[in-house]
């Protein structure tokens, strides 16, 4: 009974793929054909002019050769800003990859064996530092070169609201700014923002249309990061978001490490801005005390000059000198109260005897 129902099961395989060749024996690859065309020949009352409108074959059919491939990722310790913010550059591009957070302990060089698993050739990575800074590195591997920034004034979509909106895997036009081109640090940068950020043609995730612009703009020394929406009737922009500053610090030969090949003489690390200013509220502080001493000083030499008036000087006559007196006889003792007393009651009580009157 095994054998037969093994057999049975054998020759129905044998029919599926007899009834399957024949099927794709039938059917002609999408690549293969040909473009369709709908002519359209309105006859006017003149008869002259004849419209041909040709529709083109759909942009789908194309080849994707472009094989960028982007790992999106971060290290742990990132606010819920940074884990947003990450979240919107992978909607935003299609062509790019997500991994779990790396730990704190591992350094950088595990993350090109992290894109290299993945099948990644460029790479953004958020690093958090102090739970308050946040660094990105973005990286074409293995070979490099690579660049370390800070990122500053982060808003992402949801905290925007702003009013633009664009398709889903839409390609998007880059727009740099013309100092990227006048010096050659900016110029490599460029470069790299254009193979990460560029949609690849034919992606099987991208959409055919291109309805919003990225645009990277050169500003105190910093790169602005805009997102615009491309409306259809006027082609005036609306922004879309998210937003942010990247502040250039290192750029370096190998990928997440290397000889330094620019350094940004500009960059003021988040704990030096901090200390400035925590020492310019010290000065403040100090200055405060400073002045409340020299009012209390002021205030103790008013009440002393209170006390003292000048005025009373003025009715003070000096006396006249006089010759000291010389006394010739020694002075009479002293004699007490008591002695006084009984002298004088002894001078009454003789009177009363004579009869005397005392007055």
């Amino acid at each position: 009974m095994a054998a037969r129902g093994g057999k049975r099961a054998a020759e129905r395989v044998a029919q599926n793929k007899t009834k399957r060749a024949k099927l794709n024996g039938n059917k002609t690859p999408q690549t293969e054909r040909k473009a369709k065309t709908v002519t359209f020949t309105p006859e006017n009352e003149e008869g002259a002019n004849k419209n041909i409108i040709s529709v083109p074959p759909p942009v789908s059919t194309g080849k994707w050769t472009n094989k960028e491939r982007v790992l999106v990722f971060s290290s742990r310790g990132i606010s819920f800003r940074t884990r947003h913010l990450m979240m919107d550059l992978r909607t935003m591009m299609p062509h790019s990859k997500a991994d779990t957070k790396m730990d704190r302990k591992d350094k950088l060089f595990v993350v090109n064996e992290v894109c290299e698993i993945k099948n990644c050739n460029k790479c953004i990575f958020f690093e958090a530092k102090k739970k308050q800074d946040l660094y990105m590195w973005i990286s074409n591997v293995p070979h490099g070169p690579s660049a370390k920034f800070l990122v500053q004034n982060v808003h992402t979509l949801a905290e925007l609201k702003m009013t633009g909106n664009c398709l889903k895997g839409s390609r998007p036009l880059l727009s740099f700014d013309p100092k990227f081109d006048q010096e050659p640090h900016y110029a490599l940068l460029k470069e790299l923002f254009t193979q990460i950020f560029s949609t690849p043609r034919y992606h099987p995730k991208s959409q055919p249309f291109v309805d919003h612009v990225l645009t990277f703009t050169i500003a105190d020394h910093r790169i602005w990061f805009r997102n615009y929406q491309i409306i259809e009737e006027d082609a005036s922009l609306v922004e879309i978001g998210p937003r942010f500053v990247l502040n250039l610090i290192k750029i370096f030969q190998g990928s997440f490490g290397g000889p330094t090949l620019y350094e940004n003489p500009h960059f003021q690390s988040p704990n030096m801005h901090r200390r400035m200013i925590r020492q310019a509220t010290a000065a403040r502080q100090k200055e405060r005390q400073m002045v409340k001493q020299i009012l209390k000083e002021k205030r103790s030499e008013e009440k002393e000059v209170l006390e003292r008036d000048v005025t009373d000087e003025v009715f003070q006559t000096p006396a006249e000198p006089r010759d000291p007196e010389v006394q010739l006889q020694p002075p009479e003792p002293p004699r007490s109260k008591k002695k006084l007393r009984l002298t004088e009651l002894k001078k009454k009580t003789q009177m009363k005897r004579k009869g005397g009157v005392l007055y």
